[in-house]
């Protein structure tokens, strides 16, 4: 009979200390369940601002494209006029 109590004794322990881990990895999991939200939800806002960027970019790269050719056009109109001059003289 005391080999029967010291097993049930000691299962009860094992048992309680089960519970009482299991408690403490629920209580963990709902903050780590948060944060987990939280780096997701601004993986999205980075994400995004990381698009709005690459769109800025393009528009950038085309204003200076845009600009190149102006100046180029520029170049040529001032050289004719430049030139018009000596060819009437």
């Amino acid at each position: 009979m005391t080999d029967a109590n010291t097993t049930l004794v000691a299962i009860s322990a094992a048992v309680e200390a089960q519970s009482a881990a299991t408690i403490e990895i629920a209580r963990n999991v709902e903050p780590a369940s948060a944060g987990t939200s939280a780096v997701t939800s601004r993986m999205g806002l980075v994400t995004g601002e990381a698009n709005e960027t690459g769109d800025a970019s393009r528009e950038v790269l085309a204003a200076a494209a845009d600009l190149s050719t102006q100046s180029d056009r520029l170049e040529g109109e001032t050289g004719a006029f430049v030139e018009a001059p000596r060819t009437v003289v």
